[in-house]
C-alpha cells in the first residue's frame, strides 16, 4: 500500500465515527415526535388487540349455540364487525369527538364523515402531544364493535339476519357514539357528573347488555326453552371453541383497558400501562375461580360455562377501573363479578329472559358493578356520579333500542318462523350448514 493508499485509509476511519454520529442525529425526532410516534403505536397495537375479540366473541357464540346455527352466528359476526366500520366513519366517530363543534352543548356531536391527517401529514399542524387521527379513529372503531357483538349472542337461534344487521347499524352509528359522546367526548357526564369509565365498563360493555336485554324482551325466549314452569337446557354445540373464544377475549382485553390509558410517552404512562395489564388479569383469574367455587357449592360440580363468563365477567368488572385498584383489590372486584354471574343466569331464566350466551349478566349486570366498584379504590370518582350516570345511559340506551326493536318487530318482523327456528338459521337464512357432515339425510 502506498503512502497516499495509506493517507486515505486514515482518514476514512477518522471520519467513520462522525458519519456515523451526523446519520443518527438525522434520523432521530424532537421529543416531542417521539411522544407522537409511541402514542400512535400504542393506539395500533392495542387497537388491534381488541379487533381480535371480534374472533373472541364470534368463537364463544359459536361455541355456545347449537350446530344448526353456528353459520348463522358467525356470519353476524363478521358482518356485525364490518358494518361498525362503515358507520364509525360514516358519522359515529364525530358524533362521539366533536371538539368544539358540538350540535347539542354537551349532549349531541357532530354530523359529518371521518377524515384523517394528509399522507405524510403533508402542510398540515399536527398536535404532537397526542397522536395520528388514523390510530385514534382506528382504536375507538374497535370498542363500537365490541358494542354490538355483546347483542349478538344474546338474541342468536331466534332472529332474522337482516332486522339484526339494520338495528346494528342504529347501534354503531347513533346509540352508541351518542352516549360514549357523554363521557369520553367531554359531554355532561363528563363535565357535570364527574363520572368516570376508564374503557367502558358502562360506555361499551353496560350498553351493548341494556340493548341486548331490550331485544330479548322484545324478541322472546326460544321454542322450548322454558316449558311447564321448568328450564329446559339447551346445551351449545362445542364448548372446546367457547373456551378458545375466551382466551382470545381475555388476551384482547389487554388492549382494550391498557390502551385507554391514551398515553405511552412517559416512563410513568408505561408503568401504568403494565399495572393495568397485570390487575386486568388478576381480576379474570378472580372472576374464574369464584365461578368454578361457587357452581362447584351450589350444584355439586364445576360448570364450564359458568367459569367461562365468571372470567369475562371479572374483566367487564375490571374495566371502568383497571389503574387505581392494587392487585388483590382488582382479584376481588373481578371475583364479584364472577359470583354475580352465577346467581343472575338462574334468575334471568325464571324471568324467562333467554339469553343463549349469558351476555346480559356478563356485560350489563357486571358493567354497571365495576362502574361502581370504581368509587372502592379511586377517590376522584363519587357514588353519586356513577350512579347517576348508570341510569342515564341505562335509560338511553334501553328506551332507544326498544323503540327500535319494537318498530322492526311491526313492520319487517325479527323472528324466524317457528319451522325455521326448530329447522336451525344456518339451513333456513343461509342455506348452508358450518358442520354439513353430521346432518341428517
Amino acid at each position: 500500500m502506498n503512502t497516499f493508499s495509506k493517507l486515505a485509509v486514515a482518514a476514512a476511519l477518522i471520519a467513520m465515527p462522525s458519519l456515523g454520529l451526523a446519520q443518527e442525529a438525522d434520523v432521530t425526532p424532537p421529543n416531542a415526535e417521539i411522544g407522537y410516534i409511541l402514542n400512535t403505536f400504542m393506539f395500533l397495537v392495542c387497537g388491534f388487540l381488541v379487533m381480535w375479540m371480534g374472533a373472541g366473541f364470534s368463537m364463544l357464540e359459536a361455541g355456545l349455540v347449537r350446530s344448526k346455527n353456528v353459520a348463522m352466528q358467525s356470519l353476524k359476526n363478521v358482518a356485525l364487525f364490518a358494518i361498525a366500520g362503515l358507520m364509525y366513519y360514516l358519522v359515529g366517530y364525530n358524533l362521539m369527538y366533536p371538539g368544539d363543534a358540538w350540535t347539542v352543548t354537551n349532549i349531541l356531536g357532530a354530523f359529518g364523515t371521518a377524515a384523517m391527517e394528509p399522507v405524510g401529514l403533508a402542510d398540515t399542524e399536527t398536535d404532537l402531544t397526542y397522536a395520528s387521527v388514523g390510530s385514534d379513529f382506528f382504536f375507538q372503531l374497535m370498542f363500537c364493535a365490541t358494542t354490538a357483538s355483546i347483542v349478538s349472542g344474546t338474541l342468536a337461534e331466534r332472529i332474522k339476519l337482516w332486522p339484526f344487521l339494520i338495528f346494528t347499524v342504529i347501534l354503531t352509528g347513533f346509540i352508541y357514539p351518542i352516549q360514549a359522546s357523554w363521557k369520553w367526548g367531554g359531554g355532561f357526564l363528563d363535565a357535570d357528573f364527574g363520572f368516570l369509565d376508564f374503557a367502558g365498563s358502562t360506555v361499551v360493555h353496560s350498553v351493548g347488555g341494556w340493548a341486548a336485554l331490550a331485544g330479548a324482551l322484545i324478541l322472546g325466549p326460544r321454542i322450548g326453552k322454558y316449558k311447564d314452569g321448568r328450564t329446559v337446557p339447551m346445551p351449545g354445540s362445542n364448548l372446546t371453541l367457547a373456551t378458545l373464544g375466551t382466551f382470545i377475549l381475555w388476551l384482547g382485553w389487554f388492549g382494550f383497558n391498557g390502551g385507554s390509558q391514551l398515553y405511552m410517552d412517559t416512563a410513568a404512562n408505561v408503568a401504568d400501562i403494565s399495572r393495568i395489564f397485570a390487575n386486568t388479569n388478576t381480576a379474570a383469574a378472580g372472576g374464574a375461580i369464584a365461578a368454578l367455587i361457587m357452581t362447584q357449592l351450589l350444584y355439586k360440580k364445576p360448570d364450564l360455562t359458568m367459569v367461562l363468563n365468571g372470567a369475562l365477567a371479572g374483566l367487564v368488572s375490571i374495566t371502568a377501573e383497571p389503574l387505581t385498584p392494587s392487585l388483590g383489590a382488582a382479584t376481588l372486584i373481578g371475583a364479584v363479578g364472577g359470583v354475580l354471574v352465577v346467581f343472575v343466569v338462574p334468575l334471568l331464566d325464571k324471568l324467562k329472559i333467554d339469553d343463549v350466551v349469558g351476555a346480559i349478566p356478563v356485560h350489563l349486570v357486571c358493567g354497571i358493578w365495576g362502574t361502581i366498584a370504581v368509587v372502592l379504590t379511586n377517590s376522584d370518582a363519587t357514588l353519586y356520579g356513577q350512579l347517576a350516570s348508570i341510569v342515564i345511559v341505562g335509560i338511553f340506551t334501553f328506551v332507544v333500542s326498544a323503540v327500535i326493536w319494537f318498530i322492526l318487530k311491526v313492520t319487517i318482523g325479527i323472528r324466524v318462523p317457528a319451522e325455521d327456528e326448530i329447522n336451525g338459521l344456518d339451513m333456513a337464512e343461509l342455506g348452508m350448514e358450518a358442520y354439513p357432515e353430521f346432518s341428517k339425510g
